[in-house]
């Protein structure tokens, strides 16, 4: 485990769907009914109270929640009392994968201060079979993490939990943050 910027921000290794902080993130895909990956690990272990709100938000969303969007729901079983759902970029076929990248994290982040919520853990979104280049996500989040925890005081704690200490590794090694 890694702690920045006073210990706002911790890197790590886990499975988001055991981590102790009031909301965690789903790298959901646009139906927001579930699927692979973290998407399918947070609906089986957070239960039908997740995907029962994500039925009634969906219907507010004709053709599914929009790349970059993000929406809010209970934790369900989970240990995290929320879940903010938002759907990554696909790399090869989306028209603006770094912008729509970067939305995710901050319409997650504004859900989080909009709702007071203290703590909150975030996947590596797109990185998996969406195909965003792991390097280049690094780059481009820790650059808006960073930017985030100097103009922001919400969320107190940003989790961003690695599935892998291969993925942990790639992260590290490719921020400008002091180690």
């Amino acid at each position: 485990m890694y702690k920045f910027f006073n210990n706002r921000v911790i890197v790590k290794v886990g499975d988001i769907t055991e981590e102790d902080t009031e909301a965690i993130v789903n790298a959901a895909n646009s139906s927001l009914m579930g699927g692979g990956g973290v998407d399918g690990a947070i609906h089986r272990k957070g239960g039908a109270k997740i995907l029962e709100e994500c039925k009634r938000i969906r219907k507010k969303y004709i053709g599914g929640l929009p790349t970059g969007e993000a929406v809010i729901t209970t934790g369900g079983n989970l240990k995290a009392k929320y879940v903010i759902h938002t759907v990554g970029p696909i790399f090869l076929s989306d028209p603006d994968p770094d912008n729509n990248l970067i939305k995710c994290y901050y319409h997650c982040l504004k859900i989080a201060r909009e709702n007071n919520i203290k703590s909150i853990a975030f996947p590596s979104i797109s990185t998996g079979v969406y195909g965003f280049p792991k390097e280049r996500a690094a780059k481009l989040v820790s650059s808006f993490i960073e930017n985030y925890v100097k103009n922001y005081d919400k969320p107190e704690t940003i989790k961003l939990v690695f599935f892998s200490e291969k993925d942990l590794k790639i992260f590290l090694e490719n921020i400008d943050w002091e180690k």
